[in-house]
């Protein structure tokens, strides 16, 4: 291998095996012998190891694979030195895809199906028709990542209190036809729909609520890729990942386009926590298509996302899931769990074998599923989690067995699954977009007189963690813009308001402005201060040349040499008359004016 380790030319291609630099006439050479080697060294051997490994001839008796022979006697006589790419021996470590390697940095750069896609091209080429067909044969079926759904069909709702994953993990759905909730996305007749049946996919900001089922989406987008092998997908997650980590998976991308010709999709779970900078990396990469992007955030990626990397992308909005998809959800699940719904008659084979095994007939009530989906507020983690929560727990209380060895009976009721929940769960971040949505949403009922939609979001704010001081300064700047000189006590009150909730803090203080509130929604209402004040900003803005000094008149004259040159001349005090002054306030161009009923077309 000694020739091989030349200099990099211009054309030069890197080793994905050992990330090396090589000519484009070498590099295929270099990678039968490089992957050769991982194979041999992973197993004994005695074969001298002092010199570099020979490469084995393709017409070889070792490397021909006979077509008469059958595919039992194949995989008996492998070589040991074949890729275990070719292999069928199960016995060995699998090779990690990328759904186990869902939250890890990066992949690792030896995986198998990086390494033999182009290896295998050339063997179907040397054997033949026959030959390829055997060999095909031979190859372990594709890992899915299917996985956790296909496990879940098989689990008994006893194994709920063994299962290592949270239930929402484990019954991540692998197709758009168990996807619920977001048709409007992927329904039949979206636009996204017929991309993804054809692995056009382009970049992807997937915007929406927790579990509402971004990344889920994006599983999907995978599992299609990998079924039909037209991309290699790479997950990352923006809360752990450096900028280094990202610039080494896009140069896989790069060498896995230039030696395989098969795209690379990135998912970056949270990329709304990269900053500005690191954004930046994917721009030129995602606009010449080295990789197709797919993020996900729960913030609005007009604030959290860099313009130009959001100009490439097409954003998906993925709404909170309806009460309908949640029951779905639920219903799905119980299903593949074999529960039954008390009262219900089983339709499901799985229910029939509950007591196969003494295992124990769990029930869970109609109305515990519907509150559940009222509760978790459109979140499907918290469901299905809280679902699993309340089952295990009353699995853990009771005896699995009665005293007669007869399979107990569980039901899991209402107040089981209130218990599990403690109360709604209110979504809301008084950092992101919803605390902006929600005080948007109490100024304007307070404006629109709705005192009831007023205490509900006021509710909605101050039950989910929001500063109280940030609301009562809100009521300030409300009692002078929208009520202003209708209720001049408004001010009053607001302010009030704002000096007890300083004083005494929450929970105390929710009543008082809970208070102010209802004033204020109550309280006559008028703009006139707001308009007249922004009519002022807008003619000082759109004067053209300098403005108009202050007249003589009108300006102090403390010294002589002011009173000399005519500061304060001609003003009239007006306590010193009994009667209206007339005089002059405003610049000589500007006389006449009357900024309540001014328009920027009057200028």
């Amino acid at each position: 291998m000694a020739n091989e380790k030349t200099a990099a030319a211009p054309d030069s291609v890197q080793c994905p095996v050992c990330f090396k630099d090589f000519t484009s006439a070498t590099i295929n050479g270099h990678l039968d012998i490089c992957l050769l080697k991982g194979v041999t060294d992973s197993s004994p051997s005695t074969a001298d190891e002092s010199g570099p490994p020979v490469k084995k001839s393709r017409t070889g008796p070792e490397a021909v694979i006979k077509p008469a022979a059958s595919s039992s006697s194949m995989a008996s006589a492998q070589s040991p030195g074949m890729f275990s790419l070719f292999q069928s021996n199960r016995a060995k470590p699998p090779v990690q895809t990328e759904r186990n390697g869902l939250f890890v940095g990066k992949q690792s750069p030896g995986s198998a199906a990086s390494k033999g896609v182009k290896r295998l091209l050339n063997e179907e080429a040397d054997l033949g028709a026959a030959g390829t067909e055997t060999l095909r044969s031979q190859q372990p079926a594709p890992a899915s990542s299917g996985q956790g759904l296909k496990t879940a069909k098989r689990l008994s709702p006893r194994t709920l209190l063994a299962v290592d994953k949270p239930l929402a993990e484990v019954l991540r759905p692998e197709t758009l036809e168990e996807y619920f909730g977001q048709n409007k996305v992927v329904g039949e007749q979206s636009l996204f729909r017929p991309l993804l049946d054809s692995q056009e996919i382009p970049s992807l900001i997937l915007w929406g609520p927790p579990g509402c089922g971004k990344t889920t989406l994006a599983h999907i987008i995978a599992s299609t890729s990998k079924k039909k092998g037209t991309a290699r997908f790479v997950t990352l997650s923006a809360t752990s990942t450096s900028t280094n980590e990202v610039r080494e998976v896009i140069k896989q991308a790069q060498n896995e386009l230039r030696l395989c010709k098969r795209k690379t999709i990135l998912f970056i779970d949270e990329i709304h926590r990269f900053n500005k900078s690191q954004q930046d990396t994917f721009l030129p990469h995602v606009e010449c298509g080295t990789v197709t992007l797919i993020g996900a955030t729960t913030e609005n990626p007009s604030f959290q996302v860099n313009a130009a990397l959001l100009s490439r992308c097409k954003v998906l909005v993925l709404e909170k899931l309806s009460v309908e998809a949640m029951g779905s959800i639920l219903n799905r699940a119980v299903a593949t769990l074999g529960i039954r719904i008390q009262g219900q008659d089983s339709t499901n084979p799985k229910d029939e074998d509950q007591t196969d095994g003494h295992r124990p007939k769990i029930y869970i009530q109609q109305k515990a599923l519907d509150t559940m989906a009222y509760l978790c507020d459109g979140d499907a983690r918290v469901g299905l989690n809280s679902l699993q929560l309340a089952v295990q727990a009353q699995m853990s209380k009771t005896n699995l067995l009665a005293p007669d060895d007869s399979p107990q009976e569980i039901l899991v009721t209402e107040e089981h699954v209130k218990e599990g929940l403690q109360r709604s769960h209110i979504l809301y971040d008084k950092a992101g977009e919803e605390h902006y949505n929600c005080i948007s949403a109490l100024h304007k009922s307070m404006r629109g007189s709705h005192e009831n939609a007023s205490l509900y979001w006021l509710g909605r704010m101050l039950e989910g963690g929001e500063d109280p001081l940030y609301v009562a300064r809100r009521l300030v700047r409300f009692a002078s813009e929208d009520v202003g000189m209708a209720d001049p006590a408004a001010l009053t009150q607001a302010v009030s308001a704002f000096q007890a909730c300083h004083f005494i803090g929450m929970p105390e203080c929710e009543v008082i402005l809970a208070q102010c509130v209802v004033y204020l929604a109550r309280a006559p209402k008028s703009v006139s201060i707001y308009k007249a004040y922004d009519n002022v900003k807008t003619c000082l803005r759109s004067h053209k040349g300098p403005l108009p000094p202050v007249p003589l008149h009108l300006r102090n004259a403390p010294t002589r040499l002011m009173k000399q040159l005519g500061y304060s001349k001609g003003y009239k005090y007006n306590p010193a008359f009994s009667n209206p002054v007339e005089q002059e306030y405003l610049p000589e161009e500007l006389q006449g004016i009357n900024f309540f009923t001014w328009k920027p077309s009057d200028s």
